[in-house]
């Protein structure tokens, strides 16, 4: 793969290329896997998957900031916001190392 990007379609057949599984089958599994992160997170729960990372739920807390056309001040609510943080074998592959089997 020679793209900058890896799009979900894109992902989809990769998915069905390396599994054996149709286009159709893999995309189910795609969206599944991406449906039970989502669910799992809107439900206030980390996803850990081992090597690649997890994912949870910051608590942003509100504050205060500046409207940035009028630049008046102006209360920015609590929020709640995705994050990912890598796992050591995703970082290692990233940058070119050998993954490693620790995770």
């Amino acid at each position: 793969m020679a793209r900058d990007d890896l799009r979900r379609d894109e992902l989809k057949r990769e998915v069905a290329k390396r599994t054996g599984l149709s286009e159709s089958q893999a995309d189910g599994a795609v969206r599944a896997v991406f449906d039970a992160i989502e669910e799992a997170l809107a439900d206030g729960m980390s996803v850990t998957i081992s090597g690649f990372g997890s994912f949870r739920v910051a608590e942003r807390p509100a504050r205060d900031g500046l409207h940035p056309q009028t630049r008046k001040p102006m209360k920015i609510e609590a929020r709640k916001s995705p994050a990912f943080k890598p796992g050591a074998r995703l970082k290692r592959t990233v940058n070119g190392e050998e993954p490693g089997d620790d995770e």
